[in-house]
């Protein structure tokens, strides 16, 4: 499949993803296109953000890509579960929309598969597969995803982990070796600069940071237990 101009300028880069959880004094649209806005600045080459406004907000900031999806739950998928939730992405300004890549019931009945086609023929936009299994990797290879990532592969969210907790290595590098020209993007538990530097020794296209850039709750838990230990 050919690769598109958007994602080989993502070849190698950094990727933020700009979110605040339910409840957070930052969780709101503005404060978080001033932070995608920052995050360029610092030289990221996307943003992955989450919910309609947020995205709308963010792209009419920044000018480099925005991946968006739009997560409904917590449990089973609920990263842009459905057609609806994605092509209201695409509605509010994603260039990329994302989207849970398991093969766990969907909530409107359609399989991935499915859902990819549709997308399709209902839009030009690029399509990122956030997966938690090898399987889940190469059925969305094989159902011509623009990007994969190995973003459910821990299973639990970012804000439930510590510091120490780093990338799914292991996923990664059996997935660049299956595909190794393929857009396998590393999300997921990549806090520090060496755990990206990791990402992409190990044959990541490009790695996505989000708490351990973006969340400065956790940021400031994980200094708090470093100095008072």
């Amino acid at each position: 499949m050919p690769i598109s101009p958007l994602v080989q300028s993502l070849k190698g880069k950094l990727i933020v993803s700009v979110q605040a959880y339910p409840g957070e004094p930052l969780r709101h649209p503005e404060t978080m296109a001033q932070m995608a806005r920052a995050c360029e600045l610092g030289g990221a080459a996307a943003i992955r953000c989450q919910g309609l406004s947020d995205i709308a907000a963010i792209k009419g900031r920044v000018d480099i890509p925005v991946i968006g999806l739009w997560k409904e739950g917590h449990e089973g998928v609920y990263i842009t579960p459905t057609l609806r939730h994605a092509m209201a992405c695409v509605h509010a300004g994603a260039d990329v929309v994302a989207l849970d890549a398991t093969d766990r019931p969907r909530p409107d009945g359609r399989t991935f598969a499915e859902t990819v086609k549709a997308i399709r023929e209902q839009s030009d936009v690029l399509i990122m597969a956030d997966c938690m299994t090898i399987d889940d990797i190469r059925n969305a290879v094989a159902c011509g995803c623009d990007l994969v990532s190995t973003t459910l592969s821990h299973n639990k969210a970012a804000i439930d982990t510590t510091m120490d907790d780093g990338p799914d290595v292991p996923l990664l590098k059996q997935a660049t070796s299956e595909f190794p020209d393929y857009p396998i993007i590393c999300e997921g538990h990549v806090h520090t600069p060496a755990d990206g530097k990791t990402a992409i020794d190990a044959g990541a296209w490009a790695v996505v940071v989000g708490t351990g850039i973006t969340h400065p709750t956790s940021l400031t838990k994980w200094f708090k237990a470093a100095i008072e230990e």
